[in-house]
């Protein structure tokens, strides 16, 4: 074997080693991410309590994103935006959308006191149109497409949780 071909074999060799080393490194850190914390939540509706645990949305940004780029929805999950805005204060009027949305949502709009004030259902992925709440809100519920007509969840409904949770 000529000196070339050496050198060529032992680079390949190194390359090799490199990239598993690599790839063991990656599979090593994506198996120690840590979960998401959640919030337990719930809503009381005509027919039982139905229990949620949710992602929260606090900061600006963590609301401007939302569940944008997300396909990893449950039938038990979501995300609440609260306090809505984020910046505090008295509730406020909300438009929401779906750009960037690939999964269909229901959006319910919660007043000060806790109760839906508007289920925008089955919202279309990917929309930029407006989806407003009506009234002013003081926080917002995103679950999975259809959960709120599966279990039988309408306006006037109460959602609570845990508002000194972190």
């Amino acid at each position: 074997m000529t000196f070339v071909a050496k050198a060529v074999l032992a680079a390949v060799l190194a390359l090799g080693v490199g990239a598993g080393g690599v790839a063991y490194m990656n599979s090593r850190a994506d198996s120690d991410v840590a979960a998401v914390a959640t919030l337990p939540l719930t809503i009381k509706s005509a027919n039982g309590t139905h229990a949620f645990k949710v992602e929260s949305a606090k900061t600006e940004a963590e609301q401007a994103r939302g569940l944008m780029f997300r396909t990893d929805l449950k039938p038990d999950g979501g995300m609440l935006f609260w306090p809505y805005p984020a910046k505090g204060g008295e509730p406020v009027v909300a438009n929401f959308w779906m750009k960037n949305t690939p999964s269909p949502l229901d959006i319910l709009y919660i007043r000060a006191d806790g109760t839906i004030a508007r289920i925008a259902e089955n919202t279309v992925p990917f929309s930029e149109q407006p989806i407003p709440s009506g009234e002013p809100v003081g926080a917002v519920l995103e679950l999975m497409g259809g959960r709120a007509s599966e279990l039988g969840i309408a306006e006037g409904d109460l959602v609570t949780w845990d508002k000194g949770a972190k």
